[in-house]
């Protein structure tokens, strides 16, 4: 397991985690809000902008799970924001 930094924009996220076999990189909604950036939940959707209101990152919402592919803005490293806690718990 490593981590780095990715450059989204002209936002920078810092220690996004790799973890070897897994095939996807790790980050928090908490890790891309610290980057100054924007993060919307909507009932099928979600979204990453930065501050200038410009969208970075689109996802879909499906059995209880928020996905992103941010393949266009990094062709190298598909990354998955994964959102799943009990009614009774949010860890967002």
């Amino acid at each position: 397991m490593g981590y780095g930094d990715y450059v989204i924009g002209n936002s920078v996220i810092s220690r996004v985690y790799y973890v070897e076999g897994l095939g996807h990189n790790l980050f928090s909604v908490g890790q891309l809000c610290d980057s100054d950036l924007e993060v919307a939940f909507r009932k099928h959707s979600c979204y990453v902008r930065d501050t200038d209101g410009v969208e970075l990152i689109k996802g879909s919402h499906g059995f209880n799970l928020y996905t992103i592919s941010v393949e266009d803005v990094m062709k190298s490293s598909p990354i998955w924001l994964l959102s799943k806690a009990p009614k009774t718990k949010s860890w967002l």
